[in-house]
């Protein structure tokens, strides 16, 4: 299998298992415990958060470890949003995660103030339209770094600045979670009050994830219990996942540059393969700003469901959009959000490279590809 669908999910490095199986297997104490098994729970549990905090530019106690980046995206904006401010209202963009969107749904159900911010053909949101859109009421402002359908960049320092510029005490999150693999993230750099990122991404364990969460920072918890996390989110740590989740970020540190080299050339070699191979065949955003690892490309005449299932028979797994989306016959809001009509959307497939992609690899899938096309057309 040729796996081009990292944006989904991506293999574990073995150095992450290897890292975990001492606290799934013998280390096994609840770390909110007293005793000597937990004790040894707590300090692995700890110093994941300082090793996390480190390569964030946060301090340990701004870390909130969660199951993943649907959680964090919920506490984000659920906690302001049901915090005792007067300022609970949201605001965000139509070409958000599901995560951010589906909560913004909810807040409307609780009648709480929220705004969506249209972006241009290309996907960048303007600055000045998420400055209209935020009120007096407006408690957080959550922008995507990297979209995760299409890669594309969004200038968040910039969005960010123009925020605290105007509106000093209305908080900024960001979802990160496609971002981490390929981008050198500072939460002090990036100006962010909260910030999403997950495991899963870049070699991690699934279910693992963290929201950065700045000192001083008042959230309401979405789940209630023990009090763990400072009170920010109770229930048991799974240990072993936070330190499989900090050793993926350290490995991805680590990394970086040989991943936007390297694989960054087989994306690029997959992308003028395709585009050369393939009549009239469209990429779905512009070459600058966008990341290392994503091609989102229109094949007209060709619906995308037809040829997923070709590729994967072909021993090519890609997707139409959002993992959260491609195992069901819906439509890509982040297509239709940059203006492509629904015909357009279901025309389009997903490529995303990862830590395990080559050029070889990236080769053998661009003939495979040009050869279903033409063959569906």
């Amino acid at each position: 299998m040729i796996y081009l669908d990292h944006a989904a999910t991506t293999p574990m490095h073995p150095e992450v298992w290897d890292a975990m199986q001492p606290f799934a297997l013998d280390v096994f104490g609840n770390s909110s415990g007293v005793h000597a098994v937990s004790r040894q729970a707590k300090n692995a549990l700890e110093e994941s958060r300082e090793r996390v905090a480190s390569l964030i530019g946060a301090q340990p106690l701004e870390i909130v470890f969660t199951s993943g980046g649907t959680e964090s995206d919920n506490l984000a904006l659920k906690g302001v949003a049901w915090n005792t401010s007067s300022r609970n209202g949201v605001v965000t963009v139509t070409t958000e995660h599901e995560a951010v969107l589906e909560t913004v749904s909810l807040l409307r159900r609780f009648d709480d103030p929220t705004a969506m911010v249209e972006v241009d053909a290309d996907g960048f949101v303007d600055s000045d339209d998420i400055l209209e859109a935020v009120t007096e009421t407006t408690g957080v402002v959550s922008v995507m770094l990297v979209n995760n359908e299409t890669g594309l960049v969004q200038d968040l320092p910039a969005i960010a600045r123009a925020i605290k510029h105007r509106f000093p005490e209305v908080l900024v999150h960001t979802d990160a979670v496609q971002a981490f693999v390929s981008k050198d993230l500072n939460v002090s750099q990036l100006g962010v009050d909260m910030m999403t990122i997950t495991g899963h991404k870049f070699g991690g364990p699934k279910g693992a994830g963290i929201l950065f969460v700045r000192e001083g920072t008042a959230l309401e918890p979405v789940l209630h219990g023990g009090g763990q996390e400072l009170g920010r989110r109770s229930g048991t740590h799974d240990v072993a996942s936070v330190v499989g989740l900090s050793t993926a970020m350290e490995l991805a540190d680590r990394d970086r540059n040989r991943f936007n080299e390297e694989v960054g050339q087989a994306r690029d070699e997959f992308e003028k393969m395709v585009l050369d191979g393939v009549e009239a065949a469209v990429v779905n955003t512009p070459s600058h700003n966008r990341s290392t690892h994503h091609f989102n490309v229109r094949f007209p005449g060709v619906r995308n469901e037809s040829l997923l299932m070709r590729l994967d028979q072909a021993g090519v797994a890609a997707s139409a959009g959002s993992a959260c989306q491609s195992g069901a016959a819906t439509v890509s809001h982040v297509l239709e959000g940059m203006g492509l009509t629904a015909d357009e959307a279901r025309e389009s497939v997903r490529f995303s490279f990862g830590w395990t992609s080559t050029l070889g690899e990236a080769r053998d899938a661009a003939s495979i590809v040009g050869d279903l096309v033409g063959q569906l057309r």
